[in-house]
């Protein structure tokens, strides 16, 4: 088993799959198409973040693929789809820095409101302005939350923790915490609050989502954070309206392009605005965070690689038998149309190999069979499993 490892991924994700004795190779850059599909050959498992882009082009090349793990929460980078298709997993890690990412929200808001990069950058350069003049408490405000997932819903527990009033607006039907008020338009929550943050996920259909419209219908004076996705916001009309003074400030974590590297030249309209906070991607680059997300994903990885545990997967059925003692394990995936099993069972008492344990579940077009035997099997067996119409891969471990 080899595994790539791209982006600066936390060390102990190479060492957990190293003890399962898998031969780790690490960059830490993101990779183009082209240089992605030549670097994979012979891999089979890839270890990405948020820059590398794995594509249909990717999927179609990599023969030996077998599992992507995400290092971050999104995988809108990768064509889940076209994995699917081809019998490849991917995990990512929903929830190990949502931490980070909201108390990086809290920090922003707090310097914000206080106005603390202006005095941070007139005293450096010298000034002493000791004013109150558009300072103000945190305690009181109204924050509006945008996305009311793992990462809203925590920082607004944190945020009414600190005395302010909580909004949230979501598509989805959520739990308010707390003595959040959930509104029914983003309309109405963008002309109630003082504080708007974005904590929205990847799906194409939030690209542009915030624009000239929805900053106009901002109170005067408001403050706006992005920490979610870099393309639902129009930076240009964000900073006529910093510049217009409608807007108090602005705190941006995440952008529609992105430099490719640590170093390498940050360009944005958003550069130079007064009370603006530009963070380099950072909401979830806490020491604390990268850790347990490599501890999450890889293992992930590896107990799909070893035991074919699917528990998690975001394009798969989740699926787990207990480890392997002794014995075969077979899993098989394949298209979710009836009586699979029942040929799948059939082939294996054609070839009388018994059944030792055996779960199957189904995720939309999918379906996901683990088949625990006692043991070895004849090589027509695993021909004939691979041969049937509906599989797309079947493994044998």
């Amino acid at each position: 088993m080899r595994a790539l490892l791209l982006e600066s991924v936390h060390p102990d994700a190479a060492a957990i799959l190293r003890s399962a004795g898998a031969a780790v190779e690490t960059l830490d850059r993101a990779l183009g198409e082209q240089a992605l599909i030549e670097a994979l050959a012979g891999f089979q498992l890839l270890g990405i973040r948020s820059k590398t882009e794995v594509t249909e082009a990717v999927f179609e090349e990599a023969s030996d693929l077998l599992a992507v793990g995400a290092f971050c929460i999104g995988t809108n980078q990768i064509d889940l789809a076209a994995a699917g298709d081809r019998g490849i997993a991917v995990f990512n890690a929903p929830f190990s820095n949502t931490r980070s990412v909201v108390e990086l929200a809290v920090a922003e808001i707090i310097a914000m409101t206080r106005r603390l990069t202006e005095k941070n950058a007139g005293m450096h350069a010298g000034l002493w302005d000791k004013s109150a003049e558009a300072a103000h408490e945190v305690r009181g405000r109204r924050l509006g939350i945008v996305g009311y997932g793992n990462i809203g819903a925590q920082l607004s527990v944190l945020a009414e923790a600190l005395g302010m009033s909580v909004y949230f607006y979501d598509t989805d039907d959520k739990l308010a915490m707390g003595n959040a008020r959930r509104c029914a338009t983003l309309a109405e929550l963008l002309g109630t609050v003082d504080v708007v943050t974005l904590h929205v996920d990847g799906r194409r259909g939030n690209l542009g989502m915030f624009g000239d419209d929805q900053f106009a219908l901002m109170r005067p004076g408001s403050l706006f954070l992005n920490l979610s996705r870099g393309f639902v916001v129009d930076h240009h009309a964000l900073r006529v309206h910093i510049e217009s003074g409608h807007l108090a400030g602005a705190a941006v974590d995440v952008f529609p392009q992105e430099p490719a590297g640590r170093g390498d030249e940050f360009v944005s309209e958003l550069r130079g605005l007064p009370n603006v906070i530009l963070t380099p991607h950072i909401g979830g680059s806490t020491e604390e965070a990268q850790q347990d997300i490599g501890h999450y994903v890889a293992g992930k990885l590896r107990d799909y690689a070893h035991d074919g545990n699917t528990t998690m997967s975001v394009n798969l059925p989740h699926l787990s038998l207990p480890p392997r003692h002794g014995g075969r394990r077979i899993v098989h995936l394949h298209r979710n149309v009836p009586g699979v099993l029942a040929k799948i069972n059939s082939l294996l008492a054609e070839h009388k190999v018994n059944i030792e344990g055996q779960l199957l579940d189904t995720r939309g077009e999918y379906g996901y069979a683990i088949t625990d035997i006692a043991v070895d099997y004849p090589s027509a067996l695993f021909d004939s499993l691979a041969a049937m119409p509906e599989t797309i891969r079947v493994r044998s471990l």
